[in-house]
């Protein structure tokens, strides 16, 4: 919280040459002794969280976990789950597929014609899909975006009355997104 906490050296210690060292915001320390000259030293505070998980065996979120486009390699993923961004009945018009809303879509098209729009891609060069799981998109047109390349050159024939999974793929930033029809009249 927005309390200070000071760490005091007992005895002759000391802490960074001084007595004692503190902590005004919200922010970890990591403080360390050299064995062989007895001398206490204290690692730059880092704002709201640990400084590497190596200082923490077994971390837990308790929220948002933001990347800021940064790398995670070597990873097992486990029991994971992908944001689903479900846009409902969308009863015809334009509808933009937004991928900082979520990776799965769902949608509904009913009474008229639907235009998609798909936005907010990862930068070029690195790869970004998504899934849209579309309810009864052959019963009106479904118009996709000029950038959508689709297996075999053309749209995929929709189901009338029934779900259909497509996925979207694109590594240059969405100039092109490769689109096909996973599963056709999904149950």
């Amino acid at each position: 919280d927005a309390n200070a906490v000071t760490i005091m050296a007992a005895g002759t210690d000391t802490v960074d040459g001084g007595a004692s060292i503190d902590i005004s915001t919200k922010s970890s320390l990591k403080i360390s002794l050299n064995q062989a000259t007895g001398a206490w030293t204290a690692a730059a505070p880092v704002q709201g969280g640990i400084q590497n998980l190596a200082d923490d065996t077994s971390p837990e979120l308790s929220g948002t976990l933001v990347g800021n486009d940064n790398t995670i390699s070597s990873v097992n993923l486990k029991g994971y789950g992908e944001i689903t961004n479900a846009l409902g009945d969308l009863g015809g018009g334009s509808a933009d597929i937004d991928l900082t809303l979520g990776n799965v879509v769902s949608a509904t098209v009913s009474t008229a014609t639907q235009t998609f729009t798909f936005s907010n891609p990862t930068a070029a060069d690195e790869g970004c899909g998504f899934v849209l799981v579309l309810i009864n998109g052959g019963s009106q047109t479904v118009n996709w975006p000029a950038s959508c390349d689709f297996a075999g050159g053309t749209a995929p024939t929709l189901t009338t009355a029934g779900v259909d999974i497509l996925t979207f793929f694109t590594i240059d930033g969405g100039t092109t997104w490769h689109g096909n029809l996973a599963i056709a009249d999904s149950k």
